[in-house]
């Protein structure tokens, strides 16, 4: 009896393939540091390190500011406390939550540290960071939409 419901378990296709969390974290990462190198290549600011550390360091804290108000969200929201799910390679509520985050705290800390925040720059990053941060998780949850849809054929 046990060896069949073990067998159900696994034969059945899971339609939440997740990745974890240190990967998304890791994505993540990548992305908000290639949005500074592709600006600070575009204003022929260089890609000495502490330049690069200096226009990266708001938009890191941004994300991890973002990410800690989804996994909060992602508690709260669960019927069950401590038994919630926190799936941040998901583009809502998490990836939208992360890449607002990025851009209203990085924005308040580049005013603050007079790094400049002029209109349209602050444009160009809400644009390039959603298509950045949004972006990889939806074409994410397309490849595992069809990854399951494939296995259930």
């Amino acid at each position: 009896m046990s060896r069949s419901r073990t067998a159900t378990a696994v034969d059945v296709p899971t339609s939440r393939a997740t990745l974890p969390v240190a990967v998304t974290a890791l994505i993540d990462f990548v992305a908000v540091t290639v949005f500074v190198l592709i600006g600070r290549s575009s204003h022929e600011e260089g890609f000495a390190l502490i330049g690069v550390l200096q226009t990266l360091w708001p938009f890191v804290v941004g994300a991890a500011a973002g990410w800690s108000i989804a996994y909060v969200f992602a508690h709260v929201r669960a019927s069950d406390f401590f038994a919630s799910e926190f799936r941040p390679e998901q583009v809502a509520s998490a990836g939208v939550i992360i890449w607002f985050c990025t851009v209203v705290v990085a924005m308040i800390l580049r005013y603050l540290m007079h790094q400049g925040v002029a209109t349209s720059f602050v444009i160009v990053a809400t644009v390039v960071l959603g298509a950045f941060l949004i972006g990889w998780r939806a074409v994410a949850a397309g490849i595992a939409r069809r990854r399951t849809a494939l296995r259930a054929a």
